[in-house]
């Protein structure tokens, strides 16, 4: 598709906007220069993000006390869980810098730009359940993700009170097949409260996300594991068994007992962005001992003769239905 090309009005409105946003930016950062010359602000810290507003964040000193902070121009793409160099204020702190970070969740945005969301996680959670139906080939997309990007996932079947004489061999099965190639799977409900004190066990000291399609009881869990917040839940549609989007700002809550959640809803469901046949191979860790090792380099491991994978999967080292899967996926990259 051509390129639409601007008109000169277009470009002169476009270079208004930059400039206006430019000389605000710079306007900030020289109340915040003066503010710190003149001992308004406080001595440097470290901090966490732990929400984002616009042009503000709310960061968490290591004390615990909390402010709502401007951010320097140089510091771009602040996300909640960033670890960043602040100063409080009055009524206004300042954050200076980011630290690096050990991790990186993103998403596009309307221009198909990636663009981060949420930082220094250590686990996804994918949250499945029986309803709405759990299927494999997303939870696959989860996990390919999740290992592209080196954020240890752990799969969660939520609502197990809903699990019946109908759905249990097919859940159970399913699982299984995870847990034999080594993710970690736990169960709970937070209507029996069964399994909530293992998953709270399992996040403890670390930062975390949940995932998954809607309907499977995201915002409940974050309800029931840290009562009080103020995330609100978004109710089943009995029509269509899929759920509505309650969350509107990325938050980052404390367990009790230690720990963190990162609740946004651009991390709900993130899928394969930006993502080859050979990071697809990749993230089916069952795979990776046998990448390399097919005749031909080209290799589309569908019924090439001496594919390492093809062979796997005839001798019961891989499962078809990952196979298919995998399959499946690389079906849906190519057809976008």
């Amino acid at each position: 598709m051509t390129k639409r090309k601007l008109s000169r009005q277009q470009r002169w409105r476009i270079e208004k906007v930059q400039a206006e946003r430019t000389e605000r930016a710079s306007k900030r950062d020289s109340r915040a220069d003066q503010a710190l010359n003149e001992g308004e602000l406080g001595p440097e810290q470290s901090g966490l993000i732990v929400s984002h507003f616009g042009q503000q964040v709310e960061v968490e000193g290591d004390g615990g006390q909390r402010q709502r902070c401007h951010v320097r121009a140089q510091v771009e793409g602040l996300v909640t869980g960033d670890r960043v160099t602040w100063h409080e204020g009055k009524p206004t702190g300042v954050v200076v810098a980011c630290n690096e970070r050990r991790s990186l969740l993103q998403r596009p945005d309307n221009h198909g730009k990636l663009k981060p969301v949420a930082a220094n996680i250590d686990h996804i959670v994918i949250v499945i359940a029986p309803e709405p139906r759990a299927h494999a080939n997303l939870i696959d997309r989860y996990l390919v993700a999740s290992e592209a990007i080196g954020i240890r996932p752990i799969l969660l079947l939520n609502k197990t009170d809903l699990v019946n004489e109908e759905n249990s061999d097919y859940l159970n099965s399913m699982l299984a097949r995870y847990e034999e190639i080594g993710y970690p799977v736990t169960r709970a409900s937070t209507e029996s409260e069964h399994g909530l004190d293992e998953l709270k066990a399992t996040l403890r000291e670390h930062i975390s996300v949940f995932v998954g399609q809607s309907g499977v009881g995201k915002s409940s869990l974050v309800n029931s594991l840290l009562p009080g917040t103020d995330s609100r839940i978004g109710a089943l549609s009995e029509a269509t068994a899929k759920g509505r989007h309650t969350t509107t700002t990325a938050r980052l809550y404390h367990f009790p007992d230690g720990g963190s959640l990162i609740d946004s809803p651009g991390i709900r469901e993130f899928a394969l962005w930006n993502m080859d046949r050979e990071k697809v191979l990749a993230g089916f860790i069952e795979f990776r001992p046998f990448l390399g090792l097919c005749r031909f380099r080209d290799c589309k491991h569908e019924h090439e003769p001496r594919c390492a994978l093809l062979a796997a999967e005839a001798e019961d080292k891989i499962r078809p239905e990952r196979m298919a899967s995998y399959r499946q996926i690389i079906a849906s990259l190519t057809a976008e």
